[in-house]
């Protein structure tokens, strides 16, 4: 297994109930999981527990079977993809070259090898001729498809994602959506929150939901999500629809 995460519990406070208690994740070569929960369950707690900028009061995290002692060794190999935001005036290509910090050393600039995987990264996600384009100056599908290029630059083995397609029209969800399953194709692991359980279903993911600080279900997603076990997570009538035969869609009655 490329990440593995055995018995890890984190809480806010001593005094306070655990927001994750006794959490088991395995994440596999080429896999794609998706974290789903309602609001408030601990999905961004979790990855930033992995991430290691929350510290879990106890559990084992392992990547490629050893566990990072370092911030930059964390760095080398998982890399955080967090909702597309901000305003900054860097053009993409700096952004994507932002990477490769872990990559350098101390005080050090970018060389030529550095630059040369920030623009393999641009492209390998369709948006190199933006390169010099600032990022303030994109649309929102282009902004994540960057923090993902970002990510790509940093050559780590797992993608951690934080809700990839959120705030994005149609279009550029299945844009950005596509590029998670080309990566997975290509053998990168990918672990991301979502509020939309129908695109684990678009791009055949496993599914391990959250709920009261545990994992309460997981599995491909075509056996695990139904109108029945959505109904149950998120508190409200949820049905699940089937085309030939396949499930495709989530779609909540109101």
């Amino acid at each position: 297994m490329v990440l593995t995460v055995e018995g890890l519990v984190f809480r806010h406070a001593p005094v306070l109930p655990p927001v994750l208690n006794d959490i088991d994740l395995m994440l596999a070569k080429g896999e794609i999981l998706c974290l789903l929960g309602p609001n408030g369950t601990g999905k961004t707690t979790l990855l930033r527990c992995l991430i290691g900028t929350l510290r879990a009061e106890r559990g084992t995290i392992r990547i490629d079977g050893k566990t990072s002692s370092t911030a930059r060794q964390l760095a080398r190999k998982m890399a955080y993809v967090p909702q597309a935001s901000g305003d900054s005036a860097l053009s993409l290509l700096d952004t994507v070259l932002m990477g490769r910090t872990p990559h350098l050393r101390p005080l050090a600039l970018p060389g030529r090898r550095d630059h040369d995987i920030a623009l393999m990264a641009l492209s390998r996600v369709g948006i190199e001729r933006l390169a010099q384009r600032a990022f303030n100056r994109v649309s929102g599908g282009e902004r994540q498809l960057t923090l993902i290029a970002r990510a790509l630059a940093q050559e780590p083995s797992v993608f951690l994602m934080d809700e990839p397609t959120a705030s994005l029209d149609l279009g550029n969800q299945t844009r950005v959506l596509r590029t998670l399953r080309d990566l997975a194709a290509d053998g990168m692991s990918i672990l991301f929150t979502s509020h939309q359980p129908e695109h684990a279903l678009l791009i055949g993911a496993r599914v391990a939901t959250l709920a009261d600080g545990r994992i309460a279900h997981s599995g491909p997603a075509r056996e695990v999500l139904s109108g029945e076990m959505l109904s149950d997570l998120y508190r409200t009538s949820i049905d699940v629809i089937t085309l030939h035969g396949t499930p495709v869609a989530c779609v909540p009655r109101i």
